[in-house]
Formats: C-alpha cells, structure tokens, sequence
C-alpha cells in the first residue's frame, strides 16, 4: 500500500527542526525513501510501487498522475475563484495523488486531495511540527505523541453508519481531508470542497445524447481509465471472477499495449452459487488468456487477524476478508506482480441495483408524465411487483428525504442517528438511485485501505478512477439501467468484448454461505471478542442482543457477516488506539 508523510516547520525555529531531523531518521529505518523538499520540509514514501513525485505550477503532485484523454466536463460551468487553478487542474488531470504548495524554503502552505480519494489525507500539529500523512502508523505515533483522543460519539456512528464515519478521523486531533478538497494551512480555515460527486449528477447534458452515445462515452471513460492505470502500474495481475465488472475491465485490458500481466487470476468459493469458474474461463477463452483458478481460503478468524484491522487512523474495513487476502498476496507475489487491477466499483458506478429507486427518481424529474415511459413496466417486471407498487414508491420517495445508509446492525446499542456524510447530505434535488450511486462511490473509497493483500501489491481499481466517476455520474440512474435491468448501458458498451454467458447474466455469485460458515467456525474467537470488548463495556453494543446474533445457524442461512466484522474491527480499532494514545500521552 502506498504510504507517505510530509513534515513541514516555520522558519527559525531550531528545536523544531532538531524533531524533524530525527522523525526523518526514524522514517527511514521505516523503511521509507526521503525527498528534502527545502529547508523547512522533508516527504518520505513506502510502499509496493511508491509514489512518483510531479510539479504542476505550485503544486508538487505525489502519486500517479495522468493527463486527461477526453473530458466531457469542458461545458460544465466553472467557478472562478480564488482556487480556479486548482479546479481547472482536476479537470486536466486524474490518477491517485495528493498535492502539496510550497512557499519559501519549502515551509508548505496548502495541501489538496485528489478526487478519487485512493491516497488518504490526514493533517496535524505535533512537537511544532505540521504533519501530512497517508496514516500515522505505530512508529509517527510513538515518535510525535500528538494529543488526540479517541471520539467517542464518532465511534458509536462507525458501528451505525460506516459510510458516515468516513468524512473524519475518529480521534480528534487530526483534519481528515475529503477527496477533491483542499485546506489552506495557517489560517484556521476549514477545507475547501474543489470536486464533489452531486455536482456531475447534477450535469445534465448527457440527458441529450442517445443510448449509443452514452454507451460509447462509458466505453472510452473506462478504456482511459484502464489504460492509465496499466500504463503507470507496473508488473500486473488481474482479477478475473467471471463476473460483468471484472470481466469489463479484463476486456479492457487486454487491448492495452501497455500492460504487463503476470497473472490472471479466478478466485471462487467451495458453493455452487460462489463458483464463477464456467464464466471466467469463457472469458479467458475469447480473450485467450491463460486464466489460473484458486479455490478460496478455508481458514478461520483469528485474534491476530482482528487485531491487523485495527492498525490505520482508519478502521480495517478493506481487510474484512483477511484470510484471502493473505491468499491472494502470495500468489501476486509469486508471479512477479507489483499492482492489481480489480473490478470493483462496477456495482455503484454502473448502477448494480435496477430497483425502484430508479423510477423514483424519473418521477422526481418528471412527475406525472413517468406513467407513461417504457420504464414503469420495464422496471416492475425486474423487480417482481406492479406499476402501481413502484408510482406509490416514488410518490412517498418525493416527500421524505432520508440520505442512503447501510442497515443499522441489530446489535448496536440505541444512539441518535449518524449525521450523513457531507456528498450525501442536504441534496433535495436528487432522486434516490443517484444518492444511492453517490453512496456507492464513497464506499468505494474504503477499498483503497489497508489490508494484508495491499501490504504485498498495489490494487488498482479502474472502475473508480476519475474519468469513470464522472462519466457515470453525469448519467442518470435510467439511463444506466436503460430502464430495465442492472447495468444495462455498462452491458450494451462492452456487449462485442464479452461473451453472451456474461453479457446476459442475470445473476451474481453469492458468498452468503461461504462467510457465514467461516464466522460461525470462528464464534469461539469472536465471541469474547465483541461480548467482552471495548465496545460492549461503552454501551455501544448490546450484548443480549449480539450474543443471539452470533448463533451458528443464523450466520449461516441469513448472513450478517458484514456487520459482526465492522464491528468486529472497529473493536480491534478501539483497543489498538487506546493502546498507542496511552503510550504516547
């Protein structure tokens, strides 16, 4: 995972820069590469395929940054302000980076977060220093023994709302940057938002292009996006599940020139339903790729494996699925790859669920008049219910705003509801599927954290890279299902790459059973590690409540896998920090 911090002091102050000599020391043996930016500032940088440095005006970029292509934004209005150049830059290039302005001597004035949010951003002051970081592992804890506190009320909104908890650290101290935000330093003033995913909803002149044109837009967003990422990624593997979104980007791939690939790899379960093999090795038949298939970990839970989830500023949520994880990495790493190009993203970007949302949110735009598009009864059809079910949905839709979340777990002990994330807050003017969409994309961003498969390789996500974001965004819901079916302009843009098994597919592989099986293997672990945790003995689970969700068989036929383990991370989170800030106090 790629990993970097910057540290910056004001000018005459010698004890200051006596601290950051040493962090630069401690840095290093941590196994990071210095770059002295001046006399008042230093970056060190770790990871798999660490991150390239590029100056952009004043800015000086740190990670992958790539030139636009085609940019359907140029007709989009802009704001001219005081940050202009920044926004214009967002727009004239994407990849995965942070920016930082220096003034004089190095000493840095502003820091900025690009809009795909694949490299974290967090700042803070410590021992006089100002700190930017990707995360503040064990060893910049220990060495600045910055005064932050773990937030309590945040903590309680993780377990109700992980997608909330997103917008801030859950210590206080650090300012925890959004994507597509910047924060002038020095003067006390909150970040300023440059990008923000409602803005694209809002763009409409993709309502006057045909389905052919939308279709050839998605395509081309997605090529770029591909052949950027392979461009600058080094040795590759692929993810090949058999499913459409994998499968799109595999298609992709394969016709960039760029694009070294060690290993295209099929993962799939011991279930029928979590068996993909027949689709991916189609698949790899028309590209004619050799495909390698693995079956997935049986291992159990274990407390070393909890206590990895809890290592970053942020709670290990991409690390949920640690024994494969461990699995995958191995065989990355021995085939040579150093970045690894997945699928993921495809389900929000594409618009996975074709429910009623989707004409909730015609009706938003046209009121009355959705009776009468091809879509009512397109959309009632895939959902198994009537036109008059989904007019009475949208009708009540347009009178309650309530943000989308993830089901609040039954376990969580009763606590006022979570303010919703900042993308998602306040945002009357768009119907449910696009706030659903937006929320897709957010979560999206938790899939560039930690884990034991990013400690190994670098995963590159396509399907959540800038140039598919706001193509997809600017599309609305219906034209994305092409009013009738999950995915649909995603399936007509790739249908001549893929073969018809997958093109057609109605459904997903199922993993329900397979992760059930392996939580109720392991309750003899998880168990005592949420009945008599942190987070029970704070009143934020109830443990009645909990005990007689972690029963073997409900694990099994009804899931909740998700939940125990956010949960079940967010409790390793809390023991791990009480641990770092009670040594660094």
């Amino acid at each position: 995972m790629v990993a970097y911090v910057l540290a910056s002091w004001e000018a005459g102050d010698a004890e200051a820069g006596g601290r950051a000599r040493i962090l630069r020391e401690q840095a290093v043996s941590n196994g990071m590469i210095i770059h002295v930016l001046g006399e008042l500032a230093w970056l060190g940088v770790a990871g798999p395929r660490p991150p390239r440095l590029l100056q952009v005006g004043p800015w000086l970029l740190v990670g992958d940054i790539l030139d636009r292509r085609q940019n359907f934004t140029t007709g989009m209005p802009m704001v001219e302000d005081q940050h202009a150049y920044e926004r214009k830059m967002f727009r004239r290039l994407w990849g995965r980076y942070v920016g930082f302005r220096l003034g004089p001597r190095g000493r840095t004035e502003a820091v900025l977060r690009d809009p795909s949010g694949s490299l974290d951003c967090f700042i803070w002051t410590a021992s006089s220093l100002t700190l930017v970081a990707s995360d503040a592992p064990d060893w910049l804890v220990r060495a600045t023994r910055p005064d932050w506190r773990i937030n309590t009320s945040r903590l309680a909104n993780a377990l109700a709302d992980p997608l909330s908890s997103w917008a801030h650290a859950l210590v206080d101290g650090p300012t925890a940057l959004l994507p597509g935000a910047m924060l002038t330093l020095g003067d006390k003033t909150s970040p300023v938002s440059l990008w923000r995913p409602d803005e694209f909803a809002r763009y409409r002149e993709q309502d006057f292009i045909d389905d052919a044109g939308a279709a050839e837009r998605l395509r081309d967003a997605v090529d770029e996006a591909v052949t950027g990422l392979a461009r600058i990624g080094g040795p590759l593997g692929a993810e090949m599940s058999g499913g459409l979104d994998s499968s799109i980007v595999a298609s992709s791939l394969v016709r960039s020139e760029h694009a070294d690939i060690r290993l295209w790899l099929n993962a799939y379960g011991p279930d029928p339903e979590a068996d993909e093999r027949p689709y991916a090795k189609n698949l790899a038949s028309m590209l004619k790729v050799a495909l390698t298939t693995v079956r997935r970990s049986s291992d159990l839970i274990t407390e070393d494996m909890l206590m990895g989830l809890g290592q970053g500023l942020r709670p290990g949520f991409n690390g949920l699925d640690a024994p494969n994880d461990v699995l995958l990495g191995r065989l990355w790493a021995e085939a040579g790859a150093s970045s690894v190009m997945t699928g993921k993203g495809g389900d929000a970007v594409f618009v996975q669920a074709a429910t009623s949302e989707v004409f909730s949110d015609i009706w938003r735009h046209h009121g009355w008049r959705s009776v009468f598009s091809p879509a009512l009864p397109a959309l009632a059809r895939w959902n198994g219910g009537s036109v008059w079910s989904l007019i009475a949905e949208a009708r009540r839709s347009h009178r309650t705003r309530t943000p989308p979340s993830d089901r609040t777990p039954s376990f969580i002990a009763p606590a006022p509801a979570p303010p919703p994330h900042p993308w998602l807050a306040a945002r009357d003017d768009l119907g449910p599927a696009k706030l659903y969409q937006i929320a897709g994309v957010l979560n999206g961003v938790t899939f560039s954290g930690a884990s034991p498969q990013t400690a190994v390789v670098d995963l590159l996500h396509p399907l959540l890279a800038q140039p598919v974001v706001e193509a997809c965004l600017s599309l609305s819901a219906p034209r994305l299902t092409l009013g009738r079916r999950d995915r649909a302009l995603a399936r007509l843009a790739f249908r001549d790459r893929l073969p018809a098994e997958i093109a057609d597919r109605r459904s997903k592989g199922e993993m329900t059973a397979y992760y059930g099986r392996r939580i109720a293997a392991s309750l003899d672990v998880l168990k005592p590690w949420l009945l008599d945790g942190r987070l029970a003995a704070q009143g934020l689970i109830d443990r009645a409540v909990a005990e007689a969700a972690l029963d073997e068989e409900t694990l099994i036929w009804r899931g909740g896998f998700a939940e125990i383990m956010i949960a079940a991370a967010l409790e390793a989170w809390v023991r791990e920090w009480e641990r770092r800030l009670s040594t660094a106090s």
